[in-house]
């Protein structure tokens, strides 16, 4: 089974940028869609965006946008550009590989008013 490792999670003020690696390991991203999720304190986790093979993304209301999701194949890798964030956007964010249970560790978000 692949791994999927996160990185790039950290604290920021509202208003503020991080971007989100997603790393593959002993499996190749290119055959597959990838996820992001996000689980704020407390609640459950909920879809953030996706992003298809070709490319194609799709996104959650509340971060279209906002946020932008891209994939380097080459690199076994996808991002997550996170703009204008606001503390609503607080939570661990993971990745998965789309229409599996593979999911990556997580990577702390804290955006402060």
């Amino acid at each position: 089974q692949g791994q999927l490792v996160e990185s790039g999670g950290g604290s920021v003020q509202a208003g503020g940028s991080l971007r989100l690696s997603c790393a593959a390991s002993r499996i190749t991203i290119n055959g597959y869609g990838m996820s992001w999720y996000r689980q704020a304190p407390g609640k459950q986790r909920v879809f953030v965006a996706l992003i298809g093979t070709s490319g194609a993304t799709t996104y959650a209301d509340s971060v279209r946008g906002r946020f932008t999701a891209s994939r380097d194949d080459v690199k076994n890798t996808v991002y997550l550009q996170m703009d204008s964030l606001t503390p609503e956007d607080t939570g661990v964010y993971y990745c998965k590989i789309y229409a599996t249970s593979n999911w990556g560790q997580g990577t702390q978000v804290t955006v402060s008013a």
